[in-house]
C-alpha cells in the first residue's frame, strides 16, 4: 500500500545539458523514467524553462527541472541501484553536465 502523500519524499532535479546533446539527454529520459513506478515512484513535473521564466538568475539556467516522488527513501534507492536504469548512464555520462538534487518533503 503506497503512504500517504505528506510522508513521500519529493525530490527536484535541475538538469544541466551538455551544449548540443540535448537529443542524447532526451533518449536517457525516455529509457529512465518509465522505471519510476516500479519503485513507487512519480513524476509530478517535469520543466522545460525558458529565460524569461527566471527573474534575476545568478546562475546558468538548467535545460530541465524534474519533480519526482517516492514512497520512501529505499524506493528511491533502489531505483537508483536498478540495473536497467544503470545500463543507460553512458547516455547519462555523454549529455549532463551537471545535476542539483534537491530532497525535501510535502508540509501539508
Amino acid at each position: 500500500m503506497e503512504k500517504n502523500t505528506s510522508e513521500r519524499l519529493y525530490i527536484t532535479l535541475l538538469f544541466f545539458v551538455k551544449s548540443g546533446k540535448e537529443n542524447v539527454f532526451l533518449e536517457y529520459e525516455a529509457a529512465v523514467l518509465p522505471i519510476l513506478p516500479k519503485y513507487n515512484g512519480t513524476l509530478h513535473y517535469r520543466i522545460r524553462p525558458e529565460q524569461t521564466a527566471f527573474i534575476k538568475p545568478t546562475e546558468v539556467i538548467p535545460y530541465e527541472i524534474h519533480l519526482v516522488s517516492f514512497a520512501s527513501a529505499t524506493d528511491f534507492e533502489n531505483y537508483r541501484q536498478d540495473s536497467e536504469r544503470k545500463q543507460h548512464t553512458p547516455l547519462f555520462q555523454e549529455s549532463v553536465e551537471k545535476v542539483i538534487l534537491i530532497e525535501g518533503k510535502s508540509m501539508y
